[in-house]
């Protein structure tokens, strides 16, 4: 039974639920002062507080998607990650489709009517890096008449250390684009869903970090040659968009002001602007002070050429602790550069926020960007 799986939680509720009427059925019978007595209240109390704590936590890293597998959780993670490749007559593939799925919509078991989700491993050349994905393909790219057509593409990127089956399960992207496109409120676009850090577990931020992960390079430069080779995505900057919650908002931003080149647009749900330096991340930067003036983006913004992009972030009033920074980032925006935002009046760090987000995001996206 898989860590994120409803079997496991009802069982752990079930179990609970047990240890609770258990405890207050035996109460009684144990309400002696015998070392036996006082022993078994001991155990009942324990148990049953564990498996309550147990269910909750379960709930929340399902809600939320901080793990994947019973590995991830204890760090025992063995999914790809970091992959250098010296040989380049290996001739290996940029995009190695692993399995499919359909998507959970009406009519979703086929194709051209629900669209797919195709798991795949991405490979880089220049960054020398392989990553898991996901790509959603619309229902209109196994459709006839669509099939001269190429797509735009958005990169969704997870928080850290997310999961990117929660983008699916959890925040129902592939979902959203679905009904979105059939209420005629956007355009048909690729999702490519991962997680922002391409070397579990450690958190890079979007960073190529001297002698260590190349993460901006591949975002930048492996990712979209890699997925415009394999499908039929757009390849100019015009088709192609980048959006993430949390760390993969901080990304989405930071791609889009730095590459300009190669994203069209990028949305920060809930974003932070700096990188920052702590146990996950370890040292990104090795005294490279440019480098680290380079991935503040209230710097870049301050000090770079404002690049040719649109951006969107996200806040709310009461419950996100980036209201003040936003509105800061909000201000230093110069043309060509265009921003704009989504400022709800409550709304916290989680899924649920996103989830509200979500729809005006991929809205806006596709009004940004073009498939050629």
């Amino acid at each position: 039974m898989g860590l994120t799986s409803n079997t496991v939680i009802a069982v752990t509720v079930l179990i609970a639920v047990v240890l609770f009427i258990g405890t207050v059925w035996l109460w009684p019978r144990l309400a002696r002062r015998t070392w036996r007595a006082v022993t078994g209240r001991i155990g009942l109390l324990l148990a049953t507080q564990l498996a309550v704590f147990a269910s909750v936590g379960l709930a929340a890293n399902q809600a939320f998607g901080f793990y994947a597998t019973w590995a991830d959780l204890f760090g025992q993670e063995t999914s790809p990650g970091v992959v250098v490749d010296h040989d380049p007559a290996k001739g290996e593939t940029p995009v190695d489709v692993r399995s499919t799925r359909p998507v959970k919509v009406p009519g979703g078991d086929r194709p051209s009517t629900g669209g797919q989700i195709q798991k795949v491993v991405v490979s880089g050349k220049e960054s020398d890096i392989a990553s898991p994905a996901y790509v959603y393909l619309p229902p209109e790219y196994f459709q006839p008449r669509y099939k001269n057509r190429t797509f735009p593409v958005s990169v969704v990127l997870t928080g850290y250390p997310g999961t990117a089956e929660a983008l699916i399960k959890g925040l129902h992207y592939p979902q959203t684009a679905h009904a979105q496109v059939r209420r005629g409120t956007m355009e048909p676009m690729i999702l490519v869903m991962m997680r922002p850090t391409v070397a579990p577990p450690r958190d890079t931020e979007c960073v190529d970090i001297p002698g260590g992960p190349q993460a901006e390079t591949f975002f930048a430069k492996d990712l979209p040659g890699a997925i415009s080779a394999h499908y039929r995505a757009g390849r100019t900057a015009g088709s192609w968009g980048v959006v993430g919650d949390s760390t993969g908002g901080y990304c989405a931003l930071k791609l889009a002001v730095h590459h300009p080149d190669v994203y069209a647009a990028g949305a920060g749900l809930s974003a932070y602007y700096k990188a920052p330096i702590d146990v996950t991340t370890g040292d990104l930067f090795h005294g490279d002070k440019e480098l680290e003036r380079h991935a503040d983006l209230m710097w870049s913004l301050d000090h770079m050429t404002p690049p040719k992009t649109s951006l969107l972030v996200t806040t709310s009033k009461q419950g996100e602790d980036n209201y003040g920074d936003t509105e800061k980032f909000i201000d230093k925006v110069k043309a060509p550069t265009r921003v704009s935002s989504i400022t709800l009046d409550s709304g916290g760090h989680n899924f649920n926020t996103w989830r509200r987000e979500i729809p005006a995001t991929l809205e806006w996206l596709s009004g940004r960007l073009e498939g050629k």
